[in-house]
């Protein structure tokens, strides 16, 4: 269909990935009840948005991600004058929630986690660790990591890191990243960061595996263990450190702030309650 080429062409990288699949799963449903994607009328997209809350039962905020990659849909359609008119754009959106349902580590339950991964035989699991933990990137970002993304720039050891949208940002290495990715790499010159134990490039679901026997030998009992809560344990335990929003914002590369807040768990604790710091600024006069 033209009208989906057109309205893709616009993305890239892994931002083309997940818009692709998103939109194909509209198309699939669409397909698999006989409507045109379109001739489709607002009603039929509003039964997609229930199907999605009460027969697939995702995330408010999975389907509100998909929702607006079909309006986007449809508006490209409006422009290329493929469509008169869009049908999604008065379609109800679910209220996605102000706090993330995905839970990072505690700040003893990342030691632990960090310990175990340190004391491996695997040489790649603190390096997979760290860089999820420490640096704060996306598993797609971890594991699409090279040898020559590695360098040095103004006296720091950076990696090139390849984001969303095909966006690239050097980010520094601390000393113990450095160290992990350096006993991972074990003298390659090229080839991946990341490594199975068959010699392949390491995958999410590799990963995911790794990370769920670390937590286990560490001891952190957790419902579900997936590489992402550890980039929700890099933003929560930076905030609970005392570090600027602006700062973590930037440094999870997060284009707006209100996601930075929504990976913050303890934004309620009252140990970090604004009225200490100014009880504490005038204690002088108190």
């Amino acid at each position: 269909m033209k009208a989906v080429a057109a309205y893709l062409a616009r993305y890239r990288g892994q931002t083309l990935v997940h818009t692709e699949s998103d939109l194909r799963a509209f198309l699939v449903w669409c397909r698999e009840r006989g409507v045109d994607p379109l001739k489709a009328q607002r009603a039929q997209i509003e039964l997609y948005v229930r199907w999605m809350q009460e027969v697939r039962h995702l995330q408010p905020s999975t389907v509100s991600r998909r929702v607006s990659v079909v309006v986007g849909f449809y508006r490209t359609c409006v422009i290329d004058q493929v469509l008169p008119q869009s049908p999604a754009d008065y379609v109800r959106r679910p209220n996605v929630p102000p706090e993330s349902p995905t839970l990072g580590l505690s700040h003893l339950q990342f030691e632990a986690l960090l310990s175990a991964a340190r004391t491996s035989t695997n040489t790649n699991d603190f390096a997979l660790v760290t860089m999820l933990g420490l640096l704060g990137l996306r598993i797609f970002e971890a594991c699409g990591a090279n040898i020559t993304d590695l360098g040095e720039e103004h006296g720091h050891r950076v990696l090139k890191v390849r984001g969303k949208g095909g966006k690239v940002v050097l980010t520094p290495l601390p000393p113990a990243v450095q160290r992990a990715i350096e006993r991972a790499v074990g003298g390659r010159a090229d080839g991946p960061v990341l490594r199975t134990i068959r010699g392949t490039r390491m995958d999410r679901h590799a990963a995911t595996r790794r990370l769920k026997q670390l937590a286990a030998q560490a001891g952190v009992r957790l419902p579900r263990m997936h590489p992402h809560m550890l980039r929700h344990t890099f933003v929560t335990t930076m905030l609970d450190a005392g570090v600027d929003l602006r700062d973590v914002q930037i440094a999870a590369r997060h284009a707006d702030p209100r996601t930075t807040m929504r990976y913050d768990r303890a934004r309620k604790n009252l140990d970090r309650h604004p009225n200490y710091i100014l009880a504490a600024y005038m204690a002088s006069g108190t």
